[in-house]
């Protein structure tokens, strides 16, 4: 079964929001839709770079290129790609992807995680 392209969009949207509620949570920035002016927003569909926009204070602190995918058939390759395409200067890219009544996940670079783990742990 095939949902419609305006449902499509709206999961899509749906799954970025959470992401720059996460984000707001995290840096305690606000965060708002593309029509409010806040250091975290939710880029609407179809804009070319990042899915989640993030002001240069909220990079000081959340230094990730979001990339959002809402799927059932996943093409992670094709995904990961594209985030890495769209990756801000100074950043790490961060794909988040989300399947129907399943938990979101984050895949991001492998050594780029292993450096944040260090970093963490010497605090």
């Amino acid at each position: 079964m095939t949902i419609s392209r305006r449902a499509a969009k709206a999961k899509g949207r749906r799954l970025q929001q959470w992401v720059c509620q996460k984000i707001s949570e995290l840096t305690g920035f606000e965060w708002g839709g593309n029509d409010e002016d806040r250091p975290i927003q939710s880029r609407p569909m179809g804009q070319s770079g990042t899915d989640v926009r993030l002001e240069s204070q909220v990079l000081e602190v959340f230094p990730f290129s979001v990339e959002c995918k809402a799927q059932e058939t996943w093409r992670v390759d094709k995904w990961v790609k594209q985030a890495k395409q769209n990756i801000i200067p100074n950043t790490m890219w961060l794909l988040v992807i989300k399947k129907n009544r399943e938990k979101p996940l984050v895949i991001m670079d492998g050594d780029d995680f292993f450096d944040l783990l260090s970093t963490w742990r010497k605090k």
